[in-house]
């Protein structure tokens, strides 16, 4: 069984999660501000379970997954980060490739915790030989999204319809090594 590699930053803690986060990830997922550019609507209590056990069971299937981002500091959990294969219906297809996703919680935005997660996120992608890229899917109008894809190295932008809506899916290359 795969567990989630622990990642650690200047400020932050990336590993597996546990039961204990639960209440932290419902009501981050439960904030409107937060889901507006995902779901577009808050996430319930069962949804919001469901989610931390989808994260903890891409770990053992996939050998890869979401991390829990915690604040060294504190503790606290900041949010949500890491890659998935969710074997989206869309064209053209991306599953086999990690698809990396992002949510922080309202009170961490703006304190520069995604950046220096994905950063240390991707560094260990980077050195997964089986992969030479990744992809993102962001809502057209989610901009702190689209920004911190394209500082990370997100490109090749292209519009694609997911859900009946228009979504722009990104190309990351694994840099080449040397």
């Amino acid at each position: 069984m795969t567990e989630p590699v622990r990642l650690e930053t200047e400020r932050l803690i990336l590993d597996g999660h546990s039961a204990d986060d639960f209440d932290a990830i419902a009501a981050m997922w439960a904030d409107a501000g937060v889901v507006a550019h995902i779901s577009g609507r808050p996430s319930s209590l069962d949804e919001s379970w469901g989610r931390l056990l989808r994260y903890r069971g891409l770990w053992p299937v996939l050998g890869f997954g979401y991390w829990a981002v915690r604040e060294k500091a504190s503790g606290l959990l900041v949010g949500d980060l890491g890659f998935g294969d969710f074997r989206r219906d869309i064209e053209p297809p991306i599953t086999g490739i990690p698809e990396a996703g992002w949510v922080f919680a309202p009170w961490a935005q703006g304190r520069g915790y995604a950046g220096e997660a994905l950063k240390a996120a991707l560094a260990w992608l980077d050195a997964e030989p089986r992969f030479d890229r990744s992809v993102c899917l962001i809502a057209p109008r989610n901009e702190r999204s689209i920004r911190l894809a394209e500082r990370n190295g997100y490109g090749a932008k292209t519009t694609i319809r997911y859900r009946g809506e228009d979504t722009l899916l990104f190309t990351r290359r694994r840099p080449p090594s040397g």
